[in-house]
């Protein structure tokens, strides 16, 4: 798990910053001011999430190996999330295909999912 998660998390964290540039540079003049605004948010969240990624790779070996699947199954959330809530909006912002923000919650259910899974391993293994 500690391989797929570094790399994974490492790629995702590198296009959230060439999509922030991309958006600072290129899409700034592009977007309305509410377009930029979710774009914002849709890197923040990549970012932010990318770097969650990481940090449950390396806790994965400190937890005991009875409850790697559950940080297992916290990165798989949180990948899905950064898929779908992150992607949805950005695709809603170059495209401006709206009905794409009614899926951008199931992005934000599974970014939660994964963090109170990540909680319940920890909790576990105390």
């Amino acid at each position: 798990m500690l391989n797929r998660y570094i790399k994974i998390g490492s790629i995702a964290a590198a296009l959230a910053v060439g999509l922030g540039a991309f958006g600072a540079h290129v899409m700034k003049d592009m977007l309305t001011p509410d377009r930029l605004a979710t774009y914002e948010t849709a890197v923040q969240y990549h970012i932010f999430h990318a770097l969650a990624l990481l940090i449950i790779a390396l806790l994965s070996e400190r937890l005991p190996e009875s409850n790697r699947n559950k940080v297992l199954w916290s990165a798989r959330l949180i990948t899905l999330g950064i898929v779908i809530f992150s992607g949805s909006l950005y695709v809603l912002c170059f495209t401006g295909i709206k009905v794409l923000g009614a899926i951008t919650p199931i992005g934000g259910i599974a970014f939660i999912a994964g963090w109170l899974m990540l909680a319940l391993a920890a909790r576990r293994s105390s």
